[in-house]
């Protein structure tokens, strides 16, 4: 963390956390949901609310104390200073344009927003403009980059295994909301599905 310094980066971390919230408590009218549905949408779903908002503040808190090499025995010291530049720009783009896709996401979505693996309500309407033009599951598109980029600048193997489960996670939950999608919206959706990228714009 040579390029931001940790104690820039940690105030970084929370100024975003606390857009992010601000956002999500206009656009939807709460900020914390209560998990429901089957195993697997719970267990994603706790595991996302426990990653945004706990991991990342305890990250921040620790950058801003410089105690991270601390608390992470994980994290590895990357030997040439080009590989560490790479590895932190890389990060810092990830990061950033995570939590600003997840808020695009949240607006577009607004009063329709529901937990991941939520069976639609009879008044939510089927999204396919703003960052659902690009792939159908942006908000899971965010989450991932969020953890990669945070990975990627604390170069850490915890913040890393924390991304491999999320992207596990994910994969496993995304054809149950794509059932109760198609279940809600039939022909519409599936239409829908033909045509845009499921989590990766262009590519997948």
């Amino acid at each position: 963390m040579h390029l931001l310094g940790q104690r820039l980066l940690g105030i970084m971390i929370l100024l975003l956390l606390a857009v992010l919230v601000a956002v999500k408590r206009r656009a939807t009218g709460s900020v914390l949901d209560r998990p429901a549905g089957g195993f697997m949408v719970q267990l994603v779903n706790v595991f996302n609310l426990f990653f945004l908002l706990v991991v990342n503040p305890v990250a921040a808190a620790s950058l801003i104390a410089r105690r991270l090499d601390t608390i992470d025995p994980t994290r590895v010291t990357v030997p040439m200073p080009w590989l560490l530049t790479v590895l932190e720009v890389i990060g810092f783009f990830k990061y950033v344009a995570g939590f600003i896709l997840m808020a695009w996401a949240l607006m577009q979505l607004g009063k329709s927003y529901q937990l991941g693996g939520s069976v639609p309500r009879a008044e939510d309407r089927m999204m396919t403009g703003g960052p659902y033009r690009l792939v159908r599951h942006p908000m899971y598109t965010a989450a991932l980059g969020i953890s990669f980029g945070l990975a990627c600048l604390t170069q850490s193997l915890a913040f890393f295994a924390v991304f491999c489960a999320y992207l596990a996670l994910i994969f496993l939950l995304i054809p149950v909301e794509e059932e109760g999608l198609r279940r809600a919206y039939g022909n519409e959706y599936a239409a829908y599905r033909q045509k845009t990228r499921k989590v990766i714009p262009f590519l997948y």
